[in-house]
C-alpha cells in the first residue's frame, strides 16, 4: 500500500471517529425517541464503516 493510500485510511478513519462523536452526543441528548434510535444507528453503522477501513491497514 503506497503511503498516499495510507494517509487516506487515516483520514477516513478520523473522519468516521468524529462522525461516531457527534452521533454519540447527540444521541445523549435528544429526547425524541426516533431520533435517538436513529443517532444510535448512525454511530452503529459509522463504527462497520471504521472497521473496514481499520482491517485494510
Amino acid at each position: 500500500m503506497s503511503p498516499k493510500e495510507l494517509l487516506y485510511i487515516e483520514d477516513a478513519l478520523g473522519h468516521t471517529q468524529f462522525l461516531m462523536t457527534q452521533c454519540r452526543t447527540a444521541a445523549s441528548q435528544l429526547t425524541d425517541p426516533a431520533l435517538r434510535g436513529e443517532a444510535q444507528r448512525l454511530v452503529a453503522e459509522n463504527q462497520k464503516l471504521f472497521t473496514s477501513f481499520y482491517n485494510l491497514v
